[in-house]
């Protein structure tokens, strides 16, 4: 264990001071099996200011000097939580949480007007939504992290710094309500293949009202131009940022939507079998698994055949006030036309994965971090010279055919000040990703964003070197 902290300690650095604010860097380890944990809270008790834990367990904390006497909390479910004031938080020794559950008999034993299954509880959770999410307008900041890879490399990679509006949870009426603002942009790298017939295909279909057969259109025929507008229409309405915000997937918050997937009849298309009770910084909370039920889920995307799904996963409630923490939910094909189309398009019958964590300010929960990923058809990755279509399979390298997109959100600083509200929301709103900005040195100095693991370190280095390559290329 002696010899294993020491090694690590090469990849962790001592604070790094400046007039305005302290770095925090280290890394959280299992207390017993010395792993890495990942998605581990890192945060300033009684604020804002919070990060996570990468795959590798590694963290990046930007820290105000004003909060030095703070205290630094390092917490995850199942885990008892490691605190230390912020000044004496010291770089040079691992994180190490100890496992820490509650026993199921004493939740299971209590008086009969709790909730004793995991139906039970999830529905008495969704009625509780009113009072455990915010219930009046508010903004937060947040860093987002866009990338598109194929089995080998990544293809596109967009970093921003985004703005996040939400009038509270009983104002909603429609859920375009919510506001996203894109207001800087760190990295904004695309290498891929603008050769989409597909995507322009569908792209006229639904937007032009033509009507053509891709096996009808030549490639050299179409203006790349109008094939990277077709592609940016297409991703905005599958993968794009406010589509994940707004639509069904954001299961939470828009739990009142039209046919929400944590709407009225959930129990149609889902079913919550009670785990066990873990325990989070002092708190329990229920650990509940999401199985199937008799219906598939549906999530009705217009123009994309996205129904016929069971979902799986895992849902953590708190004991006391049945607040959501966290949910990690999948979509797997399920009916035969989808399983079909999911093995033939994307090689793959995982299209939706999900993971939503909440933190609780001020009594109330607000979005912690994101994580959505869904695979994605691209027309590339035909063999070279090769005079079949990529319809032929036998013809595909799916090394490089097969795409997948990855939206992250940490979420940091809540706002709730009116003024501070108003001043931003009367500023135009602008949330295209796609669209690089000028790069700001100063405003990235002081932003929390998410530590990258050693993998993707590696595979944007990579892109950076090409794409840099590419733009020489291209003057």
């Amino acid at each position: 264990m002696i010899l294993k902290k020491y090694l690590f300690l090469l990849f962790t650095s001592i604070g790094l001071f400046t007039f305005s604010q302290t770095e925090l860097q280290n890394l959280v380890w299992h207390g017993e099996t010395l792993m890495p944990i990942e998605s581990a809270s890192v945060y300033v008790q009684n604020t804002t200011i919070g990060t996570i834990t990468n795959k590798d367990g590694k963290f990046l904390l930007i820290v105000p000097k004003s909060s030095d006497a703070d205290t630094l909390v390092v917490s995850s479910i199942g885990f008892k939580s490691f605190k230390v004031a912020v000044k004496d938080f010291d770089a040079s020794e691992v994180v190490y949480l100890d496992p820490d559950v509650a026993a199921l008999d004493e939740v299971v034993l209590i008086a009969d007007t709790r909730p004793k299954t995991g139906n039970d509880i999830v529905l008495r959770a969704i009625k509780e939504l009113p009072y455990t999410l915010a219930d009046s307008a508010y903004m937060q900041k947040g860093f987002l992290r866009h990338k598109e890879r194929n089995k080998k490399e990544f293809r596109w990679l967009i970093e921003s710094a985004i703005t996040f509006y939400d009038p509270g949870f009983d104002s909603l009426s429609n859920d375009k309500e919510l506001k996203v603002n894109v207001d800087q942009v760190r990295k904004s790298y695309d290498l891929r293949d603008v050769d989409s017939v597909l995507t322009y295909t569908s792209y006229l279909k639904n937007e032009k009202d033509v009507r053509l057969q891709p096996k009808n259109l030549d490639r050299d025929t179409i203006k790349t131009a109008a094939l990277i507008k077709a592609i940016k229409w297409n991703d905005e309405r599958i993968n794009g940022l406010e589509t994940l915000l707004h639509g069904k997937l954001n299961l939470v918050r828009n739990v009142r939507g039209a046919q929400s997937v944590f709407g009225e009849g959930v129990l149609k298309s889902h079913q919550f079998e009670l785990d066990t009770v873990l325990v989070e910084n002092g708190r329990k909370l229920y650990k509940i698994n999401i199985a199937e039920s008799q219906d598939h889920v549906d999530l009705n995307t217009v123009g994309v055949y996205n129904n016929g799904f069971h979902p799986k996963g895992w849902i953590y409630i708190y004991w006391d006030n049945y607040a959501i923490k966290k949910i990690e939910y999948e979509l797997h094909a399920a009916s035969n036309t989808q399983r079909v189309r999911s093995k033939t398009l994307f090689d793959t019958f995982l299209n939706h994965k999900l993971v939503i964590t909440y933190k609780e300010h001020l009594d109330k929960m607000y979005l912690n971090y994101i994580y959505y990923e869904t695979p994605k058809l691209v027309n590339v990755g035909v063999a070279k010279d090769d005079p079949r279509t990529e319809i032929d399979e036998s013809a595909v390298n799916k090394e490089e055919r097969y795409y997948s997109t990855i939206q992250e959100i940490l979420f940091s600083e809540v706002i709730l000040e009116k003024e501070a509200i108003d001043k931003k929301m009367a500023a135009p709103w602008d949330s295209d990703i796609f669209e690089p900005k000028p790069y700001d040195t100063s405003f990235w100095k002081s932003y929390n964003t998410l530590l990258e693991s050693e993998e993707e370190e590696k595979l944007i280095r990579d892109l950076t070197k090409r794409y840099a390559l590419f733009k020489e290329t291209d003057n």
